[in-house]
């Protein structure tokens, strides 16, 4: 049964909710955040055989905004986000109940896969260029989607690129292989790749985890960048990048969500123990 939460008892008053053990909490972002919704989990338990990995999980994630999904290792972070563009549908054993909603519709039901994925794009945690030129990478999906002419391939490169920083780096070698970049860099062009489709939502699974203080430092501050037009949601183990680019937080822990809210909010006077003691460095 999904119930609403009570700002009395879960902290909603103050910029959070809860979410207690067993029990399926749906939390309004209008509550305590004055947004629309982009995407919506409903009652959402994802499962990997007979092990569910997160169970009756009910949240509102707030169009035009950064969400960081935290908690610790196997907590069900990247299963969380892989779902919302249906990255886990052919995975062995994967299996869930209760619903995704984008805009308000079920991603399952009458949604076509590649139209959702224009929709929800993603960049993975290790950089994955395709082996073909720069140019070619970037406007793989446009392609694919009919979203331009040839006549408009290179200007639609030229925006990207120069849109993550990159054109500089790489206008004299368009026709060059990618795999020629830096970590950073190739990063960097898979990111300008899933900008091209001019996608609602942006899925970031650990997008800096391989890279250098350099280049984490470029991808978070293009990651502040991209709000209010895009909504972001970025898996990450690291507090300090959650609190320097998330908007809003979710705190995943042992299939649970404990505690949604305001970042600032969440790190600094979290409603519950279990999360004061995760960003507190205690556990995880």
């Amino acid at each position: 049964m999904s119930t609403q939460a009570d700002p009395a008892q879960s902290g909603e008053a103050n910029g959070t909710s809860v979410s207690p053990a067993g029990q399926s909490v749906t939390i309004s972002q209008q509550g305590f955040a004055g947004g629309p919704t982009a995407i919506s989990a409903v009652d959402l338990t994802l499962s990997f055989g007979q092990r569910a990995v997160l169970s009756n999980v009910s949240v509102d994630v707030r169009r035009g905004a950064v969400t960081a999904l935290i908690g610790p290792t196997g907590s069900g972070k990247t299963t969380l986000l892989r779902t919302f563009n249906r990255m886990n549908d052919k995975v062995s054993g994967y299996k869930h109940t209760g619903d995704v909603l984008l805009d308000g519709r079920s991603i399952w039901r009458g949604v076509e896969l590649m139209s959702l994925r224009r929709k929800v794009g993603m960049l993975f945690q290790r950089p994955n260029p395709f082996p073909m030129s720069i140019m070619d990478n970037v406007t793989a999906g446009v392609r694919a989607h009919k979203m331009a002419s040839r006549a408009e391939m290179k200007a639609v490169a030229e925006r990207h690129l120069t849109e993550v920083g990159l054109w500089d780096a790489v206008k004299d070698r368009l026709k060059d292989s990618p795999f020629r970049l830096s970590g950073g860099q190739q990063q960097l062009l898979c990111l300008a790749r899933a900008l091209a489709i001019r996608p609602d939502v942006l899925l970031l699974d650990e997008p800096t985890s391989a890279l250098d203080p350099g280049a984490t430092e470029s991808i978070e501050a293009l990651i502040r960048t991209l709000v209010p037009q895009l909504t972001v949601i970025i898996v990450t183990h690291n507090l300090a990048q959650a609190n320097r680019v998330a908007d809003m937080t979710i705190f995943l822990n042992q299939g649970r969500m404990v505690e949604y809210g305001q970042t600032k909010q969440l790190f600094e006077h979290p409603a519950e123990d279990e999360t004061a003691r995760y960003v507190g460095g205690r556990f995880g």
